[in-house]
């Protein structure tokens, strides 16, 4: 298998583990603040633990010796995993996934910013269209049930706290940043303890809440090894498969409908996302050919 077919299968796999994300937080029955710090904290611990089980503290060590980008990477990835699950409980599944679906936009602004890499027309007209479909979404908010405001500007936070964590982990992109993953859940898990009282969680939730955990950790490590192998359009293209999954699936279980705008704006920017990255590989292989 080669390096292509390596990174496509990893990364879809994490896609998959992260499908049931935002089910799962509608599942257990307890509050955000609570659910963030066992999604954390579960998620972090068995990271953690595997890596000191096979590759004893050296991997950490290497992600602390990038300094600031680790640290960016770490802030981003630990910021959004709570503010994930504060989004989920106060807006739509629907429009938290397709804000998600952002990121991408956000990650080409970063790198223009602190990269100086260009910015192509191709991707600005890919920004315009993006707003353009996140704008319908946050209209829709105040008529669809579940939606509000106030959680589509959290994913949109999410979405941007990410790109800034992954466009810092270019600048190491030879070290593993899954040592990081597990350090920042850890973290910032014990940061909220204090406001999410853990032990008030339910008994009966256990195994909605393990569940949850082992499919975030999974998700985690494929979705930092993954795109390691492969181009970041070839990552879009199938990260956009979890923001057509996660509303279907919730939509399914839970019988929450995403409402015409969600689905009206989700498809501006599912579709234009899609179209860029085509065009992206596309004439990527043009060159090499």
């Amino acid at each position: 298998m080669n390096d292509q077919a390596r990174g496509l299968l990893i990364t879809l796999i994490g896609i998959l583990c992260v499908v049931p994300d935002s089910l799962f937080v509608r599942l257990i029955d307890a509050p955000p603040l609570t659910i963030a710090f066992w999604r954390l904290t579960l998620a972090g611990g068995l990271i953690c633990c595997w890596i000191l089980l096979t590759k004893g503290v050296g991997p950490f060590q290497a992600v602390l010796k990038t300094g600031r980008y680790g640290v960016i990477y770490m802030v981003g990835t630990g910021a959004s995993g709570v503010l994930f699950v504060l989004a989920v409980s106060l807006t739509s599944v629907a429009n938290v996934v397709f804000i998600l679906a952002s990121l991408p936009v956000f990650a080409a602004v970063y790198s223009r910013i602190f990269l100086a890499e260009p910015i192509s027309r191709r991707m600005l007209i890919t920004i315009a269209a993006v707003a353009v479909g996140i704008a319908i979404i946050a209209y829709g908010s105040g008529e669809t049930a579940h939606a509000s405001l106030t959680g589509d500007l959290l994913a949109l936070a999410v979405s941007a706290l990410f790109a800034a964590g992954l466009t810092a982990a270019r600048h190491a992109k030879a070290i593993s940043m899954v040592p990081g993953v597990g350090m920042a859940y850890l973290i910032v898990a014990a940061l909220i303890a204090p406001f999410a009282h853990p032990l008030a969680m339910p008994a009966d939730q256990a195994p909605f809440v393990l569940s949850h955990g082992v499919f975030i950790m999974f998700s985690s490590i494929f979705l930092a090894l993954g795109p390691r192998y492969i181009t970041s359009a070839e990552v879009g293209l199938l990260v956009l498969l979890e923001s057509v999954l996660a509303p279907l699936l919730v939509w399914a279980v839970v019988g929450e409908d995403p409402g015409r705008y969600a689905l009206i704006g989700g498809a501006v920017v599912i579709a234009t996302l899609f179209a860029s990255n085509v065009i992206s590989l596309t004439r990527r292989k043009r060159i090499k050919s």
